[in-house]
């Protein structure tokens, strides 16, 4: 079994430790909703060409935005505290 999955995995995959999955959890995706998105066509393009479901991989780089802009920070700045470095025109 462990030969075949090694055969036809992507090389990307190729050297994960035997216990790389001992930890992992089954996911079920909740249902989805259909929606009209517009969307450049250049980013549209990029998708299609990763091949089939860039649907689905649209929705999990939207979901990875949302979980990292929802997750605490912990050096996070307040908002109105600019960088150091940059010099603020506005005040």
């Amino acid at each position: 079994m462990y030969s075949q999955i090694a055969r036809t995995s992507p090389p990307e995959l190729a050297n994960l430790p035997y216990d790389f999955w001992e930890s992992a959890v089954i996911v079920v995706p909740g249902p989805k909703r259909a929606i009209s998105l517009r969307v450049d066509q250049d980013v549209l393009d990029w998708f299609k060409a990763s091949g089939p479901r860039y649907q689905s991989r649209m929705n999990s780089v939207l979901r990875s935005y949302m979980s990292a802009v929802r997750a605490p920070r912990l050096h996070a700045r307040k908002v109105s505290e600019p960088r150091r470095g940059v010099r603020r025109t506005d005040a």
